[in-house]
């Protein structure tokens, strides 16, 4: 099967090209046997509406225009969010008469209005009627998980066009290994007991709950906190923490993948950060498969479908999202119990290997594709 991806030339989330880059009209490469189309994109930071919803319809024009140069595929996938990546999609299906398969990874525009980037309106209901619309003209949508199918099942989309396929990892990048001294020392936290926040500081994240979790521990020196990402409230955090006077937390930008695995390393307790709203008990970071399949034990404040997978695999222990009080109290109790933290990192990476190994999943969505063509053709 020959793969072309239609992308932007990398910039997220600080709107700036990654070294290497140009941003020009189209740039063809190969990488992993997929060809890869990028177009020119409109710079913007993933902070402020206006700038941010300007990049997405730039570049939902640029991507349809570059896909008429193609060949004809034999199926079109288009992923959700952003949304209007996926209205693209089923415009170069039209087009290319292939149909036209829709990835949901996230309930878009409901999940803008949960963050509070928009209040409920009449451009709010247009968008939610344009993407009902998207369900029901594709020919199958992936969702990435269960509770994103009920949520399109009890909206009148029919169960049988809908597959759940998960996020998954890649066990042989992210496989246990020591932490590095090195960086322990940069951090001045060496000997000292790390609850790490690894991912995008976004609006969705709760991140200024860690710090207030941070502020209740200062005069614990044993422990340490560490932030390691960029983001929309990256600035807001930086600025809460020297606000206050914290000197048991580190803000770090974000890393290469490759250094990723090197924070995940000298972890010993993983923090799992969302708002706790109702559609949030719907998602489940993917952080948390990179995280079990380091074998890190995980403190897990994401009610629904992630608290389930935690507890499924007795990898780490829930708190109530955004509960201040019971994440402080839940560290403190964790901190000294060394033998029930690797018990916990150790069930993680079993569990992954069981039913999250990206290659199985990744076989499951390549049968979907072909059974897609099969009916198509």
């Amino acid at each position: 099967m020959q793969v072309t991806v239609i992308t932007n030339h990398p910039n997220h989330p600080n709107g700036v090209l990654y070294r290497g880059y140009k941003n020009r009209w189209v740039t063809r490469e190969e990488k992993d046997g997929i060809n890869v189309c990028r177009v020119k994109t409109f710079l913007a930071p993933n902070a402020g509406f206006l700038r941010r919803t300007l990049n997405y319809l730039f570049f939902m024009a640029a991507s349809v225009i570059a896909a008429t140069r193609l060949l004809k595929p034999d199926v079109v996938v288009a992923t959700s969010p952003q949304f209007f990546c996926a209205v693209a999609g089923y415009v170069v299906s039209r087009i290319k008469r292939a149909p036209f398969i829709f990835e949901l990874r996230d309930i878009w525009p409901e999940s803008i209005v949960t963050v509070g980037a928009m209040r409920p309106s009449m451009p709010i209901r247009l968008l939610e009627k344009l993407e009902l619309f998207l369900y029901r003209k594709s020919v199958r949508v992936v969702a990435l998980t269960g509770a994103f199918k009920e949520n399109l099942v009890s909206r009148g989309i029919p169960s049988s066009k809908i597959d759940v396929i998960k996020n998954g990892v890649d066990l042989s990048f992210f496989s246990p290994q020591p932490g590095s001294p090195e960086i322990l020392r940069e951090l001045g936290a060496e000997g000292r007991f790390i609850a790490s926040y690894i991912g995008t500081v976004g609006m969705a994240h709760a991140i200024d709950r860690i710090v207030e979790v941070a502020d209740r521990l200062r005069n614990n020196p044993g422990i340490f906190f560490v932030i390691v990402g960029d983001g929309a409230e990256r600035k807001r955090i930086l600025n809460l923490v020297v606000d206050r006077g914290l000197h048991n937390i580190k803000v770090l930008n974000g890393v290469s993948k490759d250094q990723v695995r090197d924070y995940y390393a000298l972890t010993d307790l993983y923090l799992v950060t969302l708002k706790n709203t109702k559609l949030f008990r719907t998602v489940i970071p993917s952080k948390i498969f990179e995280a079990m399949a380091m074998a890190r034990p995980i403190l897990c404040a994401v009610d629904g479908e992630c608290r389930k997978i935690i507890e499924d695999a007795k990898s780490g222990i829930y708190v109530e999202p955004e509960n201040v009080d019971q994440m402080a109290e839940t560290i403190l109790q964790l901190w000294s119990k060394k033998d029930v933290l690797e018990k916990m990192g150790k069930n993680g990476r079993v569990f992954v290997e069981r039913y999250f190994n990206r290659d199985d999943l990744a076989r499951a969505y390549l049968g979907l594709l072909r059974e897609v063509i099969r009916i198509g053709n």
